[in-house]
């Protein structure tokens, strides 16, 4: 991404949004020194558009979008890339209901950036200005989405990953009464997700040993997943996170509808649920497609293995403090430790490759031997395990997938699929 994309897509976003009289967009971004480049041209864009820019400074995404409903603006943007090094960087928007923006709205949006720049007159320019009580503001909302007693006597370590979430994480779960052990809050605009997060767990669970944490929670550089360590050291999962607050609901009462996955979800979670009596169902991969299943069949709770989970009685988006949030109400309710309440669910042994092909992936797919090979493993597995072959929609690369109840049998299952991959794309190329 560069200055002048991000100056021509703040303008004709801009173009669209000013149909409606006075609109107004907010913006937020992540720790990236780039943050600010892209800050500067978004807000410019938006101005030539004749659109007002409130600047909210760093925060996490799900915040975004809650500002943005909450204030009711016509949009929200996020400069971020996620999980991302320092040096990727994107822009995210958020519709005037904190949702992603429709289909039709952004293809509207992408047929602008096929026209010439046009400024509108002075007297119209968009004028930018800065909310003061953003952070405040979202920190009340996150506290307010917590269920549960006060969390005096816990002591928790936050990793905030360098990013976003590096002053109201801390905040909010202190504010609630836990004892909080904060990391990752140094941000030096370089050092998001470096070696910290929810993508490198390592230093959170050095962390929580040295210092006899209850509890450890890893957020990502946009604040939108997390990932939790056990006080005996044991990782937690996005699966394994979905199961206990799926669980929580259940119990309570209060959950509706199914619970929704991805193709990626470990087996381990379906079986635990659906013996629960839980409906469980498997959308693509991408929070996107979580959520839209997720209101298509009323339900309230899904996510992704990678912990991007959604809360959908609690926020409109996926928000990794919130997560945090249920998991410690769930502890309280049960009167259980974390490594407790996972216990309930056995993860199946998960190998997973990527095939490089030569030129797209997705017509490796339908190549008959590799579907013949697919059959035997699928029959070799039935009972025991799950296959799963998917097309990488960014790069040419066949993602093998292979779950058996033992670690041995899924290696050498991937294996022998990646192969067949390997001999289809060959056969292609000739």
């Amino acid at each position: 991404m560069t200055p002048e994309f991000a100056l021509k897509l703040g303008w004709a976003a801009g173009s669209v949004l000013a149909r409606t009289a006075g609109a107004r967009v907010l913006v937020g971004k992540d720790t990236r020194r780039s943050g600010y480049l892209f800050e500067s041209a978004l807000e410019a864009g938006f101005a030539a558009a004749g659109v007002e820019t409130y600047l909210l400074g760093p925060l996490p995404t799900p915040a975004v979008a809650y500002l943005t409903r909450a204030l009711r603006a016509q949009a929200g943007v996020v400069i971020s890339a996620s999980h991302n090094p320092h040096f990727d960087n994107g822009v995210k928007f958020f519709s005037a209901e904190g949702d992603k923006l429709s289909d039709a709205l952004e293809a509207e949006i992408e047929s602008f950036l096929e026209r010439d720049l046009v400024c509108v007159p002075p007297e119209l320019m968009g004028r930018a200005r800065r909310i003061d009580d953003a952070q405040g503001r979202y920190i009340e909302f996150c506290k307010g989405a917590f269920a549960g007693d006060s969390l005096r006597g816990l002591k928790l370590v936050v990793d905030c990953a360098n990013g976003a979430s590096y002053k109201v994480a801390p905040a909010v779960f202190a504010e609630l009464g836990a004892q909080v052990v904060p990391i990752g809050i140094n941000p030096n605009g370089l050092n998001i997700n470096e070696g910290c997060g929810s993508t490198h767990l390592q230093a959170l669970t050095r962390a929580v040993a040295e210092h006899g944490a209850d509890l450890g929670i890893a957020l990502d550089g946009d604040g939108d997943r997390c990932l939790m360590v056990c006080a005996s050291g044991q990782t937690v999962d996005g699966d394994e996170i979905l199961y206990v607050i799926a669980q929580n609901r259940h119990r309570a009462g209060l959950l509706r509808g199914p619970v929704v996955g991805t193709v990626m979800s470990n087996f381990g979670l379906e079986k635990a649920l659906t013996d629960g009596g839980i409906d469980f169902r498997r959308a693509a991969v991408g929070d996107r497609h979580v959520l839209e299943m997720l209101r298509a069949t009323g339900g309230i709770v899904g996510g992704e293995t990678s912990g991007h989970t959604i809360c959908l009685d609690r926020a409109r988006t996926g928000d990794g403090i919130i997560t945090a949030l249920q998991i410690l109400e769930a502890m309280q309710a049960s009167g259980q430790s974390l490594s407790g309440l996972v216990a309930g669910m056995t993860k199946l042994p998960q190998v997973l490759l990527n095939v490089p092909v030569t030129g797209k992936a997705k017509p490796v797919l339908d190549q008959p031997r590799l579907k013949l090979a697919l059959g035997d493993i699928e029959a070799a597995l039935s009972g025991r395990g799950r296959v799963l072959l998917r097309a990488s929609g960014t790069e040419p690369v066949i993602r093998v997938m292979v779950e058996a109840d033992q670690a041995l049998m899924a290696q050498q299952a991937a294996e022998s699929l990646a192969d067949a991959v390997r001999a289809s794309a060959a056969g292609m190329a000739m």
